[in-house]
């Protein structure tokens, strides 16, 4: 039976041997990008009921379609019908989850051109409705993956809009966020992190009552 991602692409599992996994337990997930990942994750997240979380369809308005066979359509045009959100979605432990999923080369920062305004809006209605957002950031060179919370993410965010650095630099995201380790299975146990997250969240939100 075909399994297939919400986006439509089939699920492939990836065989390994055994020395592979001894020599190097990434072996597998080379090439993959952080959003093959992320679909591997939720997809073992989903089949043991520990959370609902799939990537965001991409809204697109058809235009042209070719017919090379008459079982076979291709597109040939089309449009962003409205500006993208975030990547992923969905239900973990009774909370709502939204998050961006990035990836870059580059070795000592991340470059804030790569998130659009509208998607740090869309962040911050999330956080201010009581959900849980933030960014997911694999550094690919260094085989490294943060999870910063919008919270944080908003001091670098507004940072660049008055004129400073326009990226976050490496130590920044130790210092500001959560390091996920990558496995086997899942390959990103992120949930993980989104716990301590929420844990901090929770903290900060009862002293700023207290101190009120």
């Amino acid at each position: 039976m075909a399994i297939r991602y919400p986006n439509g692409k089939q699920y492939v599992p990836v065989q390994r041997t055994d020395i592979q996994k001894k020599i190097n337990p990434s072996f597998s997930n080379r090439g993959k990008t952080l959003e093959d990942e992320l679909n591997e994750s939720n997809e073992y997240y989903l089949s043991r009921g520990m959370a609902v979380i799939h990537k965001k369809p991409v809204p697109i308005q058809v235009v042209n379609v070719r017919y090379p066979a008459r079982s076979a359509a291709v597109i040939t045009e089309a449009y962003f019908r409205t500006p993208s959100t975030t990547d992923f979605n969905g239900v973990w432990s009774g909370k709502y989850i939204d998050f961006e999923a990035k990836e870059t080369k580059n070795t000592t920062s991340f470059p804030l051109q790569n998130i659009h305004e509208h998607q740090v809006n869309h962040m911050k209605d999330v956080t201010e409705q009581g959900g849980v957002a933030f960014l997911i950031v694999k550094f690919s060179s260094l085989d490294r993956y943060f999870i910063l919370s919008y919270d944080h993410f908003k001091g670098f965010w507004e940072r660049m809009l008055v004129g400073g650095r326009k990226s976050i630099t490496l130590v920044e995201f130790e210092k500001t966020s959560t390091e996920i380790e990558s496995g086997y299975n899942p390959r990103l146990d992120y949930l993980q992190a989104v716990a301590t997250l929420v844990d901090q969240q929770t903290k900060e939100l009862k002293g700023r009552e207290t101190y009120e």
